[in-house]
């Protein structure tokens, strides 16, 4: 088989840069932004420069180039994402001071872990964190001498949470670690789940009774698809929970530019809100985010995200028929390429209803598994190596989202991905993994 001379990245989930366009609107306020000479230019609609000009009033001296008047977020951002928020959750009050914005939202989950880090005590932190995990959070943890604290989500039920395994994960811990800390994706990442209220509602009771934090990354509320499936935020279902939940349980939840719909990564920025957090918590995590001070340009982009343009505004009608177009792409991708894998030799995946990646099952022919092992690597991440190198699709290997026991092996792939696009990476590999077949199995 030859390789193929275009390479295409499904393995970490930039939209951008498999085919998918940007929207227009987000990148006509930041070019006005950046040179506002266009200010004065009717190439852009009325709304982009209104935008453009609203924003840049926020800044000192109205320019882009300046520090940002809070290293935290600016006031005017924060207030728009503080109105989001409560119409996300119908009237559930938010409040600019409770949200901190930075530079993505790895960033802010970095300050997070660094108050929750063990320092110098004899027993070490630990951070209760599902499998499969997003690949990036082993290491964060690691660096901040936190334990994982594994608990499992049940595969045959669709990813499931498995309440007693959650339960005996925090048991067992208590005997090596401290646990202060339940890590939760919501839409799942990679496993591509959405959490129903009666879930959340175990779950924050879970968090209760142990008295941990809870860590909910959020940042593919806007990706869920099939009918009757819908996105509920923790912090929805806590204050609907009643005042014994609603004002005693810590929460911090997590949005980012990268992740829904707009797939901006690269400008890379996010926000997080705490519910019921000490204040002295909202003071340290101040001072460690004003170490380096928010990006300017990118709070403009996440003003777009939380505060769009509504009907009668002249870009309204553009904006909605992007966002569809995205949202739309998504779910056919999720849906072909969980037909088209699961048609695949030895391969098994859960349907996705949320997120941008499948997360499918592979049993690989033994003769490759024993090659694998010969060249101390696990058989997944052999199997995307040779993917790479025969075909140019790079996908991620489940080891690296924890599953790594020698008897069950994933690969993660993101369809944030034109439909032409991820049609051609579908098409690539199920020749490279016909062909693998008949090559291990002579």
């Amino acid at each position: 088989m030859e390789k193929s001379r275009t390479m295409i990245d499904l393995a970490s989930g930039s939209p951008h840069g498999a085919g998918i366009a940007p929207i227009s609107f987000v990148r006509q306020v930041l070019a006005a932004s950046l040179h506002p000479v266009l200010l004065q230019d009717d190439t852009f609609p009325l709304d982009v420069r209104q935008r453009a000009q609203q924003v840049l009033d926020t800044c000192p001296g109205g320019s882009v180039g300046v520090y940002s008047s809070s290293a935290v977020g600016m006031p005017y951002v924060l207030q728009q994402i503080a109105a989001f928020i409560s119409r996300r959750d119908g009237g559930v009050p938010a409040h600019p001071s409770d949200i901190l914005f930075h530079g993505g939202s790895q960033s802010l989950l970095k300050f997070v872990l660094n108050l929750l880090s063990s320092g110098g005590d004899e027993v070490q932190n630990g951070v209760l964190t599902p499998v499969p995990y997003p690949h990036t959070l082993p290491r964060l943890l690691q660096f901040h001498s936190l334990a994982l604290v594994p608990y499992k989500l049940k595969e045959e039920q669709g990813w499931a949470v498995d309440m007693d395994g959650l339960h005996r994960a925090v048991t067992d811990a208590r005997a090596h670690c401290n646990p202060r800390a339940l890590f939760i994706c919501n839409p799942g990442m990679p496993t591509g789940q959405v959490q129903d209220r009666k879930t959340i509602e175990r779950i924050i009771r879970f968090a209760a009774a142990e008295g941990l934090l809870l860590l909910v990354q959020e940042v593919y509320q806007d990706c869920v698809y099939g009918s009757g499936i819908e996105f509920l935020s923790y912090k929805k279902v806590l204050f609907e929970m009643g005042q014994e939940y609603s004002e005693h349980v810590e929460l911090i939840s997590f949005n980012s530019l990268s992740n829904g719909s707009l797939g901006e990564c690269g400008l890379r920025g996010g926000y997080m809100e705490l519910v019921n957090t000490d204040k002295v918590v909202y003071e340290r995590l101040n001072v460690l985010s004003a170490l380096t001070s928010s990006p300017v340009i990118t709070q403009f982009a996440l003003e777009i995200m939380v505060n769009p343009p509504i009907p009668g505004e002249p870009s309204y009608q553009k904006y909605s028929q992007e966002i569809s177009l995205i949202q739309s792409t998504l779910s056919q991708n999720a849906q072909r390429g969980y037909e088209v894998l699961n048609n695949l030799k030895g391969v098994r995946c859960q349907p996705v209803i949320g997120g941008v990646f499948l997360y499918p099952r592979i049993d690989f022919p033994t003769r490759m598994i024993e090659e694998a092992k010969m060249l101390g690597l696990p058989a997944d991440v052999l199997y995307c190596q040779m993917l790479l190198d025969k075909t140019g699709i790079a996908v991620g290997a489940g080891c690296e989202n924890g599953s790594r026991d020698n008897t069950c092996y994933y690969i993660r792939l993101s369809f944030a991905a034109s439909c032409d696009v991820f049609q051609d990476a579908l098409s690539r590999l199920c020749t490279f993994h016909h062909h693998l077949h008949e090559t291990y199995e002579i």
